[in-house]
Formats: C-alpha cells, structure tokens, sequence
C-alpha cells in the first residue's frame, strides 16, 4: 500500500503565502525538491494529486481543493478508513508551536484545527502521522505571542507570512522534507524520534 501525504490548506490565490496554508505550501515545496511536475487535478474529488517514490516506497501528494473545514471529504477516495489512514500522513499549520519549528505527531487530537478535524471525522480515526508547522510569532524573549479570541486567530491564520518568516520557511521547508522521506521510508515512529529530539 503505497502512503498518501496530505498538505492542508485553502485553495485560489487568494490564500497563497497564507499561514493557514503552511502545509500546502510545504507539500507543493517537497514535490518541487523531487521533481514531480506532474499534478493532476481531479474534479470529482476536488483534488490535485501527484504521484511519486521515494526508493521503493510508492507514495501519493494530494492537495485538498475544498475549503479547509472540508478537507476529510477530498482525503476519503484514498484513505477509505481507520486501516488506509495508518499510511496517511498529513502536513498542517500548528499556532501552538512558534514558527521555524516542526513536530511530528501520531493519534493525537486536532488541537482545534478544523482541516485536520474534517480528516478524522471521514476517515474514523486519529490514528495517522502528522507534521505540525508552527505559524505562531515570538516575543524578543522567546514567548509566543499566540493571538486570543476567535476573530484574532481567524484573521491571523488568514494572513501572508511577512518577508523574515518567508525566509525563515525556507529552512522549515528543507526539514519538512527531510521528515516526509523519513516517515515514508523508515515509518512515524522512528521519524518522530529523529526529528522532535530538539
């Protein structure tokens, strides 16, 4: 069964370079960094889909064409249940972790993300692999300055990373990369503990 690697974001340019769209954009980066050229898009399943391997570990990008809070409805053609989704892995924003960080996580909760939500109520598990990309901000002390109340979170997921968290997503990027390969060939597991030492 070949892994299905999912980027979560909000589809029309609009939403490029958004915050909310830091999965998107990394799954788009990693298929650039492979040389996967060749998306498709898939109308009925409101999807763009590349397909790729890395050795001999076959996998499938998709990019959800829904809105974010419809994201599991996109998913449900390759991931068809709680079996399927142990090969699914899901690239997301996280206003819980600063920006610059990753953290891979497996058969946790949504922390209130509504994409990843919307996965686990179609696939009827929590039990896949993630990558959590921070978007958060900090302070010149190190403290993140996570925006409070519905409204601010809204509106600060939905806006454009500024020029130094653009550069600073570059490096983020490059790791991200790294720890799509590492899950893929080596499985969560092992993955989370190479990468979430730091």
């Amino acid at each position: 069964m070949s892994w299905v690697i999912v980027g979560l974001g909000n589809p029309g340019a609009e939403y490029d370079n958004t915050r909310h769209n830091a999965g998107r954009m990394a799954l788009e980066h990693f298929a650039k960094k492979n040389d996967l050229r060749d998306w498709k898009e898939d109308k009925k399943n409101e999807l763009t889909v590349a397909k790729g391997a890395i050795g001999k570990h076959i996998f499938v990008l998709l990019l959800p064409e829904t809105y974010m809070n419809k994201s599991g409805s996109a998913v449900l053609k390759y991931v068809k249940g709680p079996k399927a989704a142990e090969k699914m892995l899901v690239v997301y924003d996280d206003l819980d972790l600063p920006i610059g960080k990753i953290k891979l996580s497996y058969d946790r909760g949504s922390g209130g993300h509504k994409g990843l939500d919307s996965i686990m109520r179609a696939v009827k598990t929590r039990k896949f692999a993630r990558i959590r990309i921070g978007v958060c901000p900090e302070a010149a002390s190190g403290a993140m300055k996570k925006p409070q109340g519905e409204e601010a979170v809204n509106k600060f997921i939905l806006g454009k990373f500024n020029a130094l968290e653009t550069e600073e997503l570059k490096k983020v990027f490059k790791r991200v990369n790294d720890a799509i390969t590492a899950t893929v060939e080596r499985g969560p597991m092992i993955a989370m503990n190479e990468f979430n030492r730091n």
